[in-house]
């Protein structure tokens, strides 16, 4: 078993991060306190690769592996934590587009997407329907050949400045398998969005509340069949999943790296704090936990790949593991920089704040574990260990 990246993984690693340190670095923390969405920094992205990374070559993508998109991910998230996010929920929905769409919507949709050019958004939580993502009440009812949508969606990430969103929407009976996917133009007649929410972090990309009221679309914009919806999530969600896990891991190597600069430049008490073996352990420590978290991340990377039988556990264990490893590495790093930390001249702060919500979106970690924990409780479960 080799852990080495391969020569094409290695040459994607340094293309993404020399974009990340030209591109995204050095504008992160202007964007975070002047809340701008760089669309135009993503459209860049775009004409790497980077919109359409697992996209399928047939419709423009370059079809990578999950486990080459989280290494691309990996040092994206090093420039700047909220646009690589934003890029990673705009692949998800793209891929599913590209994916379950018909050739009608491939063609309307998926040229621009992958190359950046337009952006998509993920709509499945709703006021309602966090955790209980099956129990959501967004309705969509046949109209001829038309599906007329009535409902709300909560937390919608890029809501506002993208261009089309992939919606699940109940168009049979209660439970998941009434529920069906749906691609809606953004600007769509009775799309309505609510204000931009105030967030503690992630503040380069706009959160919003969706109203739909009556959007009336054509049937041949659902993803799939009727009540495939529910299973499309889901897949998707796995692969969101080590997304926001790898965000988690290039955010917490930066706050790393800065923390090992700053221990070898303070003076205190006549010598470096890097001196200092106290200081030296908790570095040890973060190391070692993030080395551990990446590893995890890329192994249940590879499970997606493979389509092994236990997947969704797999990137529910990397999930929860990378994101809880992720907020520790930042919060220990910006206390290893004292009240130097806490200012925002700084980036630990940033980094403490954009890993935060990690650990609650694409599934709390609490749900994470209750994922695992029934897998591990199932027959199949020997398969995990």
């Amino acid at each position: 078993m080799n852990f080495d990246l391969n020569e094409d993984q290695q040459m994607f690693a340094d293309m993404a991060s020399q974009f990340a340190q030209a591109e995204m670095a050095p504008n992160a923390a202007r964007w975070d306190a002047e809340h701008i969405f760089p669309r135009d920094v993503i459209g860049k992205a775009g004409e790497l690769g980077f919109c359409g990374l697992y996209s399928p070559e047939s419709v423009g993508g370059l079809g990578l592996s999950r486990l080459d998109s989280s290494i691309i991910f990996e040092q994206l998230a090093m420039g700047c934590t909220t646009t690589t996010a934003m890029l990673t929920i705009h692949n998800m929905a793209t891929w599913m587009m590209a994916t379950w769409g018909s050739d009608t919507i491939k063609k309307q949709w998926c040229s621009d997407l992958v190359s950046g050019q337009k952006l998509a958004s993920y709509c499945l939580t709703e006021p309602g329907a966090g955790s209980d993502a099956a129990s959501l009440a967004t309705s969509a009812k046949k109209d001829g050949d038309y599906y007329v949508i009535n409902g709300s969606k909560m937390f919608i990430s890029g809501a506002g400045e993208t261009d089309v969103l992939v919606v699940m929407a109940r168009t049979g009976g209660p439970g998941a398998d009434g529920i069906s996917a749906i691609v809606v133009p953004a600007d769509a007649d009775g799309v309505i969005y609510g204000k931009a929410e105030e967030k503690l972090g992630w503040n380069a990309q706009p959160t919003r509340l969706i109203t739909f009221d009556s959007v009336r679309v054509p049937t041949e914009n659902l993803l799939g069949e009727e009540g495939q919806g529910f299973k499309i999530a889901m897949k998707g969600l796995d692969g969101g999943r080590i997304n926001i896990a790898t965000c988690s891991i290039g955010t917490a190597q930066q706050a790393l790296n800065t923390a090992k600069a700053y221990m070898q430049e303070r003076q205190q008490f006549g010598k470096p704090i890097a001196a200092f073996q106290g200081l030296q352990f908790k570095l040890a420590d973060m190391a070692t936990q993030l080395v551990a978290a990446r590893q995890m991340v890329r192994l249940a990377a590879f499970k997606l790949d493979q389509q092994h039988s236990e997947t969704t556990a797999y990137c529910a264990m990397a999930k929860q593991f990378a994101t809880d490893v992720g907020f520790a590495v930042c919060d220990a790093a910006l206390q290893i920089h004292g009240g130097y930390g806490y200012i925002k001249e700084y980036p630990l702060e940033r980094h403490f704040r954009d890993v935060r919500v990690h650990q609650i979106l694409e599934g709390t970690n609490e749900i994470m574990r209750v994922i695992i924990a029934r897998r591990l409780l199932a027959q199949s479960a020997a398969q995990l260990l």
